[in-house]
């Protein structure tokens, strides 16, 4: 067999097998690297658009429900924090005779206002539990004996009960 029939037939064989021809690697050495880099490269740019497309949908589906959750733990949280200013009201009038009046309010819980003589507080620990979640100050009001302490909500402003008011407490 001549040499040319020789690499003929090797280059046949390497064609069917799928290995590149040494020969064309030495004269070309870029072409057999660019073709390797191609299938290695990673992700297209479809691929990435297509991904980013549905964490954008998931991102869209699941924000709202968060929220919601975030809303009904600030709301539940009101609750618990009117309790333990009505707890702390309980504990002065029992030490003082009567609730705060509405001029010194809440802040009697705290600081001993000039009216209480025999006041034996601070009653709650610190002043900034006398803001509700959203950052405003709890409403105190008292009229005949019985005191209202209530949040004036994410809105700020005052509801009515019959409107799904925010959370009170009455006592007294």
């Amino acid at each position: 067999m001549s040499d040319a029939n020789l690499h003929t037939t090797l280059d046949r064989a390497r064609q069917r097998a799928g290995t590149p021809d040494p020969r064309r690697a030495l004269r070309s050495p870029g072409r057999a690297l660019r073709s390797r880099h191609r299938r290695d490269a990673g992700y297209t740019l479809l691929e990435l658009l297509v991904v980013m497309g549905i964490l954008a949908v998931l991102t869209a589906i699941a924000t709202p429900q968060l929220m919601g959750y975030f809303g009904k733990a600030k709301t539940q949280s009101v609750q618990l924090q009117i309790e333990n200013i009505g707890t702390a009201l309980e504990l002065y009038y029992m030490e003082n005779g009567a609730y705060p009046s509405p001029g010194v309010g809440l802040k009697a819980l705290v600081e001993a206002p000039p009216e209480a003589p025999r006041w034996n507080g601070p009653y709650l620990k610190k002043a900034k539990n006398l803001l509700d979640p959203w950052g405003r100050p709890y409403q105190y009001a008292i009229s005949e004996g019985q005191y209202e302490v209530y949040s004036l909500g994410p809105t700020g402003k005052a509801k009515s009960a019959s409107a799904g008011a925010a959370p009170a407490f009455r006592g007294g």
